[in-house]
């Protein structure tokens, strides 16, 4: 077994707390691998399981001219290094039944996002690759719906899935977590993940910008862990107010240890 399919081993078998983590999308190589190179090195010392997360192309934007990616297949490619130079598990959302083998030749973890988790097409086609699914839950929908969603990638032969909670829609433009959904979606078998930057969006604002809360990523996190989270999935860049999607809500790359050091304590306390 190689050292990344090992890696996935640990993602759906150990007790290991895992990591899902990178800028929102593929913006150039220097951000990208700048960023993996970082991440790795500091989840080895931390001995946290890790899979480098970004999208190689952005479907849902608010405005026509929001950045939606530097070119599918030259993103890909990217993922692809970032793969083959770190030897690690890479993940990227895909969008239509059509993207799920392309991108499968690049990345072991294919994302469903949230507002299309109950596509059927798109979920069997990214079972049928045959790599990790991790399914987003959508944020009109609650713990109970992800069960069917998960029962359509089982029905290909995949059993390799995630569940991540990524909050739900309070009135306009704000969401809420119910921590509950995590532990009701453990309960139904799966590898649990907290959205840790997704779920602190303030969307549908009049500015055509998604708005964000990162100062409260921490505290997130922390209750996350408290319910027993598997996973933690969170956006990271080196400069997020410069960043071309999602910079408002992304934590900025430098604070990455002080958080997941302060997370593993938590974590600690809990199984202690």
């Amino acid at each position: 077994m190689n050292k990344i399919d090992q890696t996935i081993d640990q993602l759906l078998n150990s007790d290991k707390l895992f990591l899902l983590a990178g800028p929102c999308a593929i913006e150039n190589e220097q951000i990208t691998m700048e960023t993996a190179d970082f991440l790795t090195k500091l989840t080895d010392r931390l001995g946290i399981t890790y899979v480098f997360k970004s999208s190689y192309r952005k479907a849902n934007r608010t405005k026509t001219d929001s950045f939606t990616g530097i070119g599918d297949e030259k993103a890909l490619k990217l993922l692809g290094k970032v793969r083959d130079t770190f030897d690690i598990p890479t993940v990227t959302d895909i969008h239509e039944s059509a993207e799920a083998e392309k991108a499968a030749e690049y990345v072991d973890v294919l994302q469903i996002p949230a507002f299309l988790f109950r596509q059927t097409n798109l979920l069997q086609a990214a079972g049928n690759t045959g790599k990790v699914v991790n399914i987003k839950k959508g944020q009109f929908a609650a713990a109970e719906a992800m069960r069917f969603a998960a029962d359509k990638v089982k029905a290909t032969g995949n059993n390799q899935i995630l569940l991540t909670e990524r909050g739900n829609m309070f009135g306009y433009g704000d969401m809420v977590v119910d921590y509950r959904n995590l532990v009701w979606m453990q309960e139904m078998g799966y590898k649990t993940v907290m959205d840790c930057t997704h779920s602190l969006q303030q969307p549908n604002n009049g500015t055509g910008v998604t708005g964000g809360l990162p100062q409260l990523i921490e505290p997130l996190a922390k209750a996350a862990i408290s319910v027993g989270t598997d996973g933690l999935f969170i956006e990271t860049h080196p400069d997020p107010s410069k960043a071309l999607s999602d910079g408002a809500n992304m934590l900025p790359l430098h604070k990455m240890e002080e958080l997941l050091v302060k997370l593993l304590r938590v974590r600690e306390s809990i199984q202690g």
